[in-house]
């Protein structure tokens, strides 16, 4: 009989006021009988809508009536079918405005908890199952994959399953991309990025890691080794200023840079001896994701005080409801309707203060967004010691300068046909964050799924 609360089962958490001085992961996952009594909810329908908001085509029914009945490896296997990343996604992805967004039990209250339960089933097969995926017969086909973040690795992994002779090529010392350079410990550990990398590699894939293309290799170079068609998922890692003054000064970070030193560099581990400024207040600027990231990894790493300043209200931001309530929790101050103006110098070449000005919200831009307005004479100063501007980023322009026949669009980023992902050179594909400039993980992954069936069904013929 189905459970018919109106309301989630809500997800064990960290204390705030103790995770706020860790980088231990905040969600700590239901057990195995809040699943099954949270899949109890779904109500099976026969035409399911979530499925339809799912950008890699999760078979969501049938994963959770295998959790209600207690069947986790059952449900893991209907899950990999799709989905490559089942902890990551289950993780990060914004289900609240995807499956769950269309999810019948949200009519007349909570939707199902299906990212919690994604999660869930990933992370017990990864605790109870030790047997590795079959590696299929290879057909011989090379296939080249730049990038291992969320838009290769699911590339890769939907090719790996189809016999090809997949080779992943990484700029960095490790693989993940945003996953691990950009996202936090607390939100996304390392080491169940790694596993679903280790899944990928079962399958055969082959990982070259300290690699750029575009200066160590180039594309066509690829093409001349025998790859016969090459996905191109580097993602947008080129951050954006505002052009105020100030933003030269020692202090100033692009949320990239900071994120960067802290997760991919370690600064939050007290054995390494990662560059990074210890700030008694901290500034972010911006109202996504990745702004949350800083601030909330800021406040960990010491800052006695952590603002967030955006120039539109709270119902504008674009981050996740999740992440806005968690670093409400956890002590970080919101500066809405403000804007910075200039960053103020200690007269020795280090930040001293941000000057900002009070906004209000006007008629709507181009984005049906209300446009912000500043309110003359409204200007204060915020005193700080740490800017982290969080205000986007663009790809980097490295792959498509060196790479005759790509062509990009004013952003910079790749232009590439709906239905295939491939771009407007023959045999390059594209995907992620290096077509959408930055997005989120489930984006990059659906990419990346529909790159892999075009690829096979160009490379089959």
């Amino acid at each position: 009989m189905a459970n018919m609360s109106p309301t989630k089962l809500p997800m064990p958490e960290q204390n705030p006021s103790v995770r706020n001085h860790n980088f231990q992961e905040v969600a700590l996952g239901y057990t195995p009988e809040m699943a099954v009594e949270e899949a109890g909810r779904c109500l099976q329908c026969r035409k399911p809508l979530c499925v339809s908001g799912c950008p890699v085509n999760v078979h969501i029914p049938e994963f959770i009536a295998k959790v209600a009945e207690g069947d986790f490896q059952a449900a893991y296997a209907v899950i990999y079918q799709t989905n490559g990343l089942p902890a990551v996604s289950g993780r990060v992805c914004p289900q609240e405005s995807q499956c769950e967004a269309l999810c019948v039990r949200g009519k007349k209250g909570e939707p199902v908890a299906i990212g919690r339960l994604e999660r869930f089933v990933a992370d017990w097969y990864r605790e109870n199952v030790a047997e590795k995926p079959e590696k299929p017969a290879s057909n011989g086909v090379k296939v080249a994959v730049v990038g291992s973040g969320p838009a290769g690795l699911t590339c890769a992994s939907d090719l790996g399953k189809l016999g090809y002779e997949v080779t992943i090529f990484e700029a960095f010392h490790t693989p993940g991309g945003v996953l691990v350079y950009g996202i936090p410990q607390f939100r996304l550990p390392k080491e169940i990025v790694l596993r679903e990398v280790e899944g990928i590699l079962d399958l055969g894939a082959q990982l070259s890691l300290n690699t750029v293309v575009g200066k160590t290799i180039t594309i066509d170079e690829l093409f001349d080794m025998g790859f016969r068609a090459v996905f191109v998922g580097s993602g947008a890692g080129l951050p954006m200023f505002m052009g105020i003054p100030g933003e030269t000064l020692s202090g100033v970070y692009s949320a990239n840079e900071f994120l960067t030193r802290v997760n991919l560099m370690k600064a939050y581990l007290d054995d390494y001896d990662t560059p990074i400024q210890k700030s008694r207040a901290v500034a972010v600027v911006g109202g996504g994701n990745v702004a949350m990231d800083a601030a909330r990894c800021a406040k960990r790493l010491g800052a006695e005080h952590v603002y967030v300043v955006y120039r539109r209200g709270e119902a504008e931001m674009p981050a996740r409801a999740e992440e806005i309530h968690h670093a409400k929790e956890e002590g970080i101050e919101f500066h809405l309707l403000n804007n910075p103006t200039k960053i103020l110098s200690d007269g020795h070449g280090a930040v001293a203060g941000m000057e900002c000005i009070r906004m209000e919200l006007g008629e709507p831009d181009e984005s049906g967004r209300r446009r912000p307005v500043e309110v003359p004479g409204s200007e204060f100063v915020l005193e700080v010691d740490t800017v982290i501007m969080s205000l986007g980023t663009t790809p980097n322009p490295l792959i498509r300068s060196t790479t005759p026949g790509l062509e990009t669009n004013r952003k910079g980023c790749l232009i590439v046909q709906e239905d295939t992902m491939e771009t407007t050179r023959k045999g390059v594909y594209a995907g992620g964050d290096a077509v959408t400039g930055a997005a989120t993980v489930i984006l990059a992954m659906g990419a990346g799924k529909k790159a892999a069936a075009a690829i096979h069904q160009a490379l089959a013929d």
